[in-house]
């Protein structure tokens, strides 16, 4: 039987978000500690079964809702440790990117790549988290039209 240990907040199961991100992680409760450190995260609530293992997790970074769970192997639920790594990219929008780069990374994150201004108008960098995962760190510079943003490809393709 699983148990529900809510946080203060109300648990988000009315939310309307379209699409929604499902980490499967080693060590959850470890993984949602290092997201409110790293990328501000609230838990709306956790569900944990036997043995303390997280069924099931919501936590909130600004106006999204992600969820996560420890893994399940019997339930096909594996982490991007057990399979060998992740292909997917996580996009998170930033004030600034620079400074939420320094977080994450004194939170345990690794930086794969530096923040620097992009030709799409957003100033980026890349960070793994310990569990697995790579999430952009991206902060809106200039609006760019996708014409433009196709010139600007083109131009550095070409050079």
């Amino acid at each position: 039987d699983l148990r529900l240990a809510m946080s203060a907040s109300k648990p988000t199961n009315n939310h309307r978000q379209t699409v929604s991100a499902y980490l499967v992680v080693q060590d959850c409760a470890s993984a949602i500690d290092f997201y409110r450190r790293a990328f501000g995260a609230a838990e709306q609530y956790r569900l944990t079964g036997p043995g303390g293992k997280i069924g099931h997790a919501e936590i909130k970074i600004g106006e999204s809702v992600i969820m996560l769970a420890d893994e399940h192997p019997d339930f096909g639920a594996l982490s991007p440790r057990s399979v060998g790594g992740s292909p997917v990219k996580l996009h998170l929008a930033v004030d600034d990117a620079d400074a939420a780069m320094a977080r994450a990374v004194d939170a345990g994150g690794t930086q794969l790549r530096a923040v620097q201004d992009q030709f799409y108008g957003e100033r980026t960098g890349l960070v793994a988290d310990p569990y697995g995962y790579s999430w952009f760190l991206a902060q809106h510079i200039d609006t760019v039209s996708p014409q433009e943003m196709q010139r600007r490809w083109d131009a550095s393709s070409a050079a």
